[in-house]
């Protein structure tokens, strides 16, 4: 059976500033965590359809290592773990 595609890629925007980059299966449900959590931000922005979790994954350490390469070594303000 083949891997389900029910993992979304997404970044939260702060003043027009890329300030989290992750994935998760429940786009509503994350949106209100990383609100209940503090994070200060404008917009939740999805990139692309849905996609199987390792999909995902691979998307959210390419993303970072990219945003680090452009940023002198730092990760978004609120991605506190390089995976």
């Amino acid at each position: 059976m083949p891997a389900s595609r029910d993992h979304y890629r997404y970044e939260l925007y702060s003043e027009g500033k890329i300030v989290y980059i992750g994935i998760t299966n429940d786009l509503a449900r994350r949106e209100q965590e990383h609100r209940a959590e503090g994070k200060e931000f404008r917009t939740m922005s999805p990139q692309g359809p849905a996609v199987t979790e390792a999909s995902a994954e691979r998307w959210e350490e390419d993303r970072l290592e990219s945003y680090r390469k452009n940023h002198g070594g730092r990760n978004p303000k609120y991605n506190t773990q390089s995976r």
